[in-house]
C-alpha cells in the first residue's frame, strides 16, 4: 500500500491534552479515555514501539493478538484495523496511519529471546520485557491497578516490519517507517496504554539505533 495515499487526520499538536516525548529505550504509561484519539509518532524513523492496552476498569481484559488477527483475518494493522480484547470487545480503532503496516506477531524482546536469536553475551542487554516489568512495578497507575508480570500478553509492535515467509517463519527485517510517520487510533473504551520504546540493538527493525517517539492524546 502506498503510504502517500493512506488516510490521515489533521489534529493540531498544540491542542493535544497530552504531548510528551518518550526517550529511546524507555517505558511509557497513560490513561486514554473512551472517545479520545491517541497518536504515536516515529520521530526519527524505523523505531519499534512495543505496545499493550488494558481495560482501565478491569485489567483482566486486555489487547489480544489472537482475537485481533482472527476476527479480521489479517496479520498486519493499518487504517481501519480494530484492536480486540481477549473478551472479544473492540478496544481501539486505527483511524489514521502514515506508515501502513504494523506487526502483531514479533512479540517483545527479552533477555531469553536475545540469547536465543543472537548470542549468549546478549543476555544482560536491556529489553522491552524489562521495560514492561519496570513500569508494572513502579508506575503509579499500574500500582493502583495492582498489575504485575502476570499481566503481560502478546503485544503490538507499531512501525516494526516482521514479514511471514511462505514456510511460516518470521523474519525481522529493515523497518518500513520513516521520520515523522505516525499511527493514530480512537479509544472505544477507557484504556491504559503500556509502551516500551524498544531498546533493541540487535535487529534491523530500528536500524540498530533506538530513537525517541512522541505520544499525543486529543479529547
Amino acid at each position: 500500500m502506498n503510504a502517500a495515499k493512506l488516510p490521515v487526520n489533521h489534529f493540531d499538536p498544540a491542542q493535544a491534552a497530552v504531548n510528551e516525548i518518550c526517550p529511546a529505550g524507555e517505558p511509557w504509561v497513560h490513561l486514554i479515555k473512551q472517545g479520545q484519539t491517541f497518536r504515536i509518532v516515529d520521530l526519527e524513523g524505523n523505531q519499534a514501539v512495543d505496545t499493550l492496552f488494558y481495560n482501565a476498569h478491569d485489567t483482566q481484559e486486555r489487547y489480544s493478538a489472537t482475537d485481533t488477527i482472527t476476527r479480521q483475518n489479517h496479520l498486519y494493522l493499518t487504517t481501519g484495523s480494530k484492536l480486540y480484547s481477549n473478551l472479544g470487545n473492540v478496544m481501539l480503532i486505527i483511524t489514521a496511519d502514515t506508515c501502513g503496516r504494523h506487526d502483531t506477531l514479533g512479540g517483545a524482546c527479552a533477555a531469553e529471546s536475545n540469547t536465543v536469536r543472537y548470542a549468549l553475551e546478549k543476555f544482560p542487554m536491556h529489553s522491552c520485557r524489562d521495560n514492561f516489568l519496570h513500569a508494572l512495578a513502579h508506575h503509579p497507575l499500574c500500582q493502583q491497578l495492582d498489575m504485575s508480570k502476570r499481566d503481560l500478553p502478546g503485544n503490538i509492535n507499531f512501525f516494526m516490519n516482521v514479514p511471514v515467509t511462505e514456510a511460516g517463519r518470521l523474519e525481522f527485517t529493515d523497518g518500513v517507517s520513516a521520520p515523522g510517520k505516525y499511527v493514530e487510533m480512537r479509544a472505544e473504551m477507557d484504556v491504559v496504554v503500556l509502551i516500551s520504546n524498544c531498546p533493541q540493538l540487535n535487529n534491523p527493525c530500528n536500524a540498530y539505533n533506538p530513537t525517541p517517539i512522541r505520544l499525543l492524546i486529543w479529547d
